[in-house]
């Protein structure tokens, strides 16, 4: 195991909570776009809001850690395209959010619930279109190999650990959405633009694992779809 897996798991086990948040948890009043909003004029998507679980896989490789990434297929009626974590919707048969998570993952990348170790979670975040969203840390056995169900991945990739977890490749931009300025995070890896709900949440983990600065403001414009 190398000197960064064991930070990290450290860290992990320090910091994240090894319970998922229920309805009376403090974090019913979640994180999202809405609270990075310099203005604080963002409007909260009513309740109720709709559950959902994302799985946010560590791998151990011998260059290092890396988290595990999906390219969204084209023609996806919500978010086509676009760069993000294995899960969706918690239905009534999960036990919990962790369950959610590790069924999406089998069913999106063929990574098996056994193979994944979950070592945490993070606070829920609350999306713009109302999904209240749990991410579920785990650490996942290496040797996996990771097939994309085509009708909803079109590619599963691999980010380096300590990339996304450099304060420095963060970047807070806006657009126009429904009439409203709204801010995000976004980051760039090599061509890809990671941002929006999948990019709030990473860096909600590294803020969690390695607590520092705000990341700074960037440019605005409306990212690429």
């Amino acid at each position: 195991m190398n000197e960064s897996l064991v930070d990290f798991l450290a860290r992990a086990g320090a910091a994240l909570s090894p319970h998922p948040p229920g309805p009376d948890d403090p974090t019913s009043n979640p994180r999202g776009d809405h609270s990075i909003d310099p203005d604080g004029s963002a409007v909260l998507p009513p309740p109720p809001h709709r559950r959902a679980a994302v799985l946010v896989p560590v791998v151990s490789r011998p260059e290092g850690p890396t988290l595990v990434l999906t390219q969204r297929a084209t023609g996806l009626r919500d978010h086509s395209g676009q760069v993000a974590l294995p899960g969706g919707k918690i239905d009534p048969s999960d036990p919990g959010p962790a369950e959610a998570a590790l069924r999406e993952a089998h069913e999106e990348i063929a990574l098996a619930p056994q193979d994944v170790r979950v070592l945490g979670y993070l606070d829920p975040y609350l999306s713009g279109t109302g999904f209240l969203v749990t991410p579920v840390i785990g650490l996942a056995e290496p040797a996996t190999p990771f097939r994309p169900n085509p009708t909803e991945v079109a590619e599963v990739f691999e980010v380096p650990l300590a990339f996304l977890m450099d304060r420095e490749r963060y970047f807070l931009r806006s657009r126009e959405w429904q009439g409203r300025l709204r801010w995000f995070y976004a980051m760039h890896f090599g061509d890809r633009l990671i941002w929006g709900v999948t990019a709030g949440i990473l860096n909600n983990l590294r803020e969690r694992l390695y607590p520092e600065e705000k990341p700074v403001a960037g440019d605005s414009g409306r990212p690429p779809r």
